[in-house]
């Protein structure tokens, strides 16, 4: 492959050199454009990290191109067809079905971790299909499907690379085609993992498990999974094996965003003096905004991030003060994020039903209207691929001041869910929102804390994963108020565009 060396600086080339050579040694030459008889997969972990505006995407996504270019097959987690001895592989992966999301916007064909770890399981004769799409069999002939619903399928695979998609065009849910999911059995041989400095030990293990050889992208200077003790699992790496991305000036030029979090790392800079940075940026472009107010039509959409659980739930309820939302339902439009999954463990094959539709712990979800059956709701999973679920659901509602929080109705299991108006900035990690609000008391109120974390003061931390969220603009709140909205809420931002695939629980069966 020729490289595009005059797009990368001299350490993302030296990355990409070192890559290569580690995939050289796994069986797949980058230079040449082949697949090697001769490699050894196990190659291990391979860390880049570098802040935001390094080039960690754009490396990740040549590496992708060069890949593809020498023959790998990229898997997305939705059918990856029969593997064939002389086949190599490579799965891109994200924490999250929104940092899944932001990938794809880039072109970079990304799933999440648990659409690897768990696989579909297809009907047999539907599976036929699927080989015909994927060019390993002759066209078949289905019962119940016409030539012009084949030729639908075969139209939207052409264009957009997904199993699930082609099928549905042929007019068949997921639930005709999908019979279930089980553990992966057979491992891959590359994986790419984005926002690495969300992974927990545990979910490395289940990595390794998959890829002898793993490639971890992440950002050294945002937050560590709570679990973590301000630790992240590429941290311990060697330094041969932990490739270092320093900012790019020329990729990050004229954005005050990244320029605000790039500031953070001055020592001498304390909370005071960034804010006055923030005050001027803000006169100075419109890309930052002191807001003296949090604007509640944003948080529909994009949540207010904090720091504080309690000014998450205060904000929360007066989200829905401002939208006059009623104590004992839902309005369609509130967004949610999924709590878990609570199910006992013999429901084991409902719980990765519903996940693999999205409903991970973390995911963030807009409330669409009740189900058929009591109970259910119709939701849309920001992020997912294939976002329209119905599904058993617990929706808690916390209140300040009180322990237990309201649950306006439930089912007796199934997927469980919290108020996404306002997050904890923790949480909002791996995914970014064209607007973003900063609830700036909370960064102060950290700062007065005086807490340190892996050496740098929290607030920093905090403050830096906060603003990188941004895409295009950062709103600065500095004063405890919500302006009210002029429009109710509404849900025909996600419903317009072309008709996506609709992967529904059965509802009958939870």
């Amino acid at each position: 492959m020729n490289v595009p060396v005059h797009q990368f600086s001299a350490d993302q080339a030296d990355a990409f050199d070192h890559l290569s050579e580690v995939f050289r040694r796994a069986g797949v030459d980058v230079e040449e454009n082949l697949l090697r008889a001769d490699g050894d997969p196990a190659q291990g972990v391979v860390a880049v990290v570098g802040k935001a505006g390094s080039g960690k995407t754009m490396l990740l996504a040549k590496l992708a191109e060069a890949l593809a270019e020498s023959g790998v097959d990229t898997i997305s987690g939705d059918y990856e067809g029969r593997r064939t001895k002389d086949r190599r592989t490579l799965a891109i992966l994200a924490p999250t079905n929104k940092a899944a999301s932001v990938l794809r916007a880039r072109g970079v064909a990304a799933t999440t971790i648990h659409r690897i770890l768990y696989t579909p399981v297809y009907d047999p004769e539907y599976e036929r299909i699927a080989e015909w799409l994927m060019g390993n069999a002759d066209r078949p002939e289905v019962e119940g499907l016409t030539d012009a619903a084949l030729d639908r399928a075969e139209t939207f695979f052409k264009s957009n690379r997904s199993i699930p998609g082609a099928l549905a065009a042929a007019g068949l849910r997921g639930s005709d085609f999908i019979t279930g999911w089980k553990r992966r059995e057979n491992p891959l041989d590359i994986g790419f993992v984005d926002e690495s400095s969300m992974l927990d030990d545990r979910q490395m293990d289940d990595l390794k498990e998959i890829f002898p050889t793993l490639v971890l992208f992440g950002d050294p200077a945002q937050l560590a999974p709570v679990n973590q003790s301000g630790s992240m699992v590429f941290d311990t790496l060697p330094a041969p094996r932990k490739l270092e991305l320093h900012r790019i000036h020329r990729q990050t030029e004229d954005n005050p965003i990244l320029d605000l979090a790039h500031a953070l790392a001055d020592e001498s800079v304390d909370f005071y003096a960034f804010e006055r940075r923030v005050e001027e940026a803000a006169r100075n472009d419109d890309r930052v905004v002191m807001a003296e107010r949090v604007e509640a039509s944003l948080m529909a959409r994009s949540p207010v991030l904090v720091w504080r659980n309690a000014t998450r739930v205060r904000l929360i309820q007066a989200f829905r003060a401002a939208y006059a939302a009623p104590a004992d339902e839902l309005l369609p439009g509130e967004p949610l994020i999924c709590d878990g999954i609570e199910l006992p463990l013999k429901h084991r094959k409902k719980r990765l039903d519903l996940e693999a539709r999205g409903l991970i712990k973390g995911a963030q979800v807009i409330y669409l209207g009740p189900g058929r059956k009591p109970g259910f709701s119709r939701l849309h999973v920001l992020g997912a691929e294939d976002p329209q679920v119905s599904a058993a659901s617990i929706v808690k509602i916390e209140i300040p001041d009180e322990e237990e929080p309201f649950i306006p109705f439930a089912a007796n299991m199934g997927a469980a869910f919290l108020h996404g108006a306002a997050v904890t900035i923790h949480k909002a990690q791996g995914s970014q929102w064209t607007d973003v609000q900063v609830f700036a008391p909370d960064l102060y109120a950290a700062s007065r804390a005086g807490r340190v974390e892996a050496g740098i003061p929290l607030w920093k931390r905090l403050a830096y994963v906060a603003i990188t969220r941004a895409q295009t603009r950062l709103h600065w709140v500095v004063r405890n108020r919500l302006a009210r909205p002029i429009e109710p809420l509404t849900t025909a931002d996600l419903t317009a565009g072309r008709a996506k695939f609709e992967l529904t629980a059965q509802e009958g069966e939870q």
